[in-house]
């Protein structure tokens, strides 16, 4: 190369980055997007609604949630993917879109890794082992036991969800007599298991949370590393004698992939403050859910580590989605 060649590029460079110092510096400017792949009003949505509020408050300008469900986050990942780099479309990242799905489709519209910069890690849902009031078991080595008489059937909120794998990896870790009976989600399901005729689910606390809690339902355990302050009688499968059994549903803010680290250590900031207000704090417990707010190098390795982990646990189950 050149020495002029090299000054050329050398000076281009500088300009670039100068460039990104100065959009980062007026970010942002004009109305934030985030799009949450699933329906409005559920808890993940009403939660990450919440966030958005105090983050709009901080910075001067709507954030706006735009909800694009469909093909287990495929049609709202990749409205993202194609957006500009530019900080204003996020995406509400989650253990489905960019944990499971690598290992659950034969094909994946976008990647996870390389389509995305990762922002921060918001909340997470922990599990409780549910069963109907009225069920004989107590405890989940109580479901082990029943099940070598009789083949009980498990509910899940469909093929490759949190409850879905936790059930597959209840059955090969204990050697349970069970039978996966997918739904489409937990509205679906709860009239059934209220009425007895589904043994068991593994669902989200803020979903049977309240019905374990009002004596609707018995909660014989939940998967996290402490018990939830939502259900705090209920032990951890830990405690319960089943380690291993940790699995959160998780989600954080995502941006398109090579958005400007300045852009992205802002929206941080921004987003880790908002999950730090009281009002916050008090309504997600109220949720159920876990608040986080982590570093975007933090956010990564739990992708990463949740990819390896999971994609075990989905290949072990045979599940599949096209």
């Amino acid at each position: 190369m050149s020495k002029h060649r090299g000054l050329a590029l050398l000076t281009t460079l500088v300009l670039a980055a100068g460039i990104a110092s100065a959009a980062a510096q007026d970010f942002p400017s004009k109305p934030i997007t985030i799009v949450v792949p699933f329906p409005p009003g559920g808890v993940a949505d009403q939660a990450t609604r919440l966030v958005a509020a105090k983050v709009s408050d901080s910075i001067g300008q709507p954030v706006v949630i735009d909800n694009r469900p469909g093909g287990g986050g495929q049609v709202g990942a990749m409205v993202v993917k194609q957006a500009k780099p530019d900080g204003y479309t996020l995406f509400l990242a989650n253990i489905g879109s960019h944990a499971i799905n690598q290992s659950l489709y034969a094909k994946l519209s976008y990647d996870p890794v390389k389509d995305f910069s990762p922002v921060t890690e918001i909340f997470s849902m922990s599990h409780v082992l549910a069963v109907p009031k009225n069920s004989p078991a107590k405890t989940p080595a109580d479901l082990v036991a029943l099940s070598k008489a009789k083949p009980l059937s498990f509910a899940s909120q469909g093929i490759g969800s949190g409850g879905h794998l936790l059930g597959e990896m209840f059955k090969s870790g204990t050697g349970s007599s069970v039978v996966h009976v997918p739904y489409k989600g937990t509205a679906q399901i709860l009239p059934d298991l209220l009425a007895g005729r589904l043994d068991l689910i593994f669902d989200g606390i803020p979903g049977s949370g309240p019905l374990v809690r009002d004596g609707n339902l018995k909660g014989l355990a939940v998967t996290d590393s402490k018990r939830s302050a939502m259900l705090p009688d209920v032990p951890t499968m830990a405690e319960a004698g089943f380690p291993g059994y940790e699995l959160s549903a998780w989600f954080g803010i995502a941006a398109p992939a090579n958005t400007p680290a300045p852009v992205i250590n802002k929206l941080n900031a921004e987003f880790i403050k908002a999950l730090k207000h009281p009002d916050v704090v008090a309504r997600m417990t109220e949720f159920g859910v876990n608040i986080i707010g982590n570093s975007p190098e933090e956010f990564a390795a739990v992708m990463a580590s949740e990819t390896t982990r999971l994609g075990q646990v989905v290949k072990a189950s045979g599940a599949r989605a096209e």
